[in-house]
Parts: structure tokens; sequence; C-alpha cells
């Protein structure tokens, strides 16, 4: 589809942008394209450091996760609709993520 584009479709839509956009803020919106392309890459990469540190965990046969505190198992968290607004507050119920053997 691209291939089929000539040089004046191309610049023409180039000028489209320009003027829906302003040429103040295309460098603006290319320099934030750029950061979220760099923390997309960034947030990959760590998953991916996690996903093989728990494939060797799993492997030397140590549990991924530590059981999680008394404490925290006790008191339910809430989510609240705006901040401020506790009258929509509910509880969470969260899953019980505790390793089955």
């Amino acid at each position: 589809m691209l291939s089929n584009l000539r040089p004046t479709e191309i610049i023409l839509i180039l000028v489209v942008v320009v003027l829906l956009f302003g040429a103040k803020k295309l460098p603006d919106m290319a320099r934030s394209l750029g950061k979220s392309a760099r923390i997309l890459k960034s947030e990959a990469k760590a998953m991916k450091k996690e996903g093989e540190a728990e494939k060797a965990a799993a492997a030397a046969g140590a549990a991924p996760e530590a059981a999680p505190d008394a404490a925290q198992q006790t008191v339910p968290r809430t989510i609240q609709a705006a901040p401020g607004d506790v009258s929509s507050a509910r509880p969470v119920a969260e899953p019980n993520r505790t390793p089955q053997s």
C-alpha cells in the first residue's frame, strides 16, 4: 500500500500533518514518542529478565514468590472511584496466591 504513494502524495500528507498539529507541536510530539518507545523497551527487557529469573528459580526448586505476610492477608484493600470519594469505595477480593504443594 505504501509503495503506491508518489512523492507528491507524501509531500501533501506531510503538509496536512503540519497544518493539523502545527510546526511547534511536532518536535514535542516526536520527543514524547521517543520517550514512550524507550520506556516500552526498558519495560520489555525488565519483564524478560524477570521471566528468566522465575524460570531459573523454578528449575532450582525454589518458590518464585515468597509467602505474603499474615498482616497483609487480613487487611482488605479498597478501590476508590475518585480521590477523596469514600462513599463509593468498596473492598476488593484478591486471589490467594499461596503456592499449592
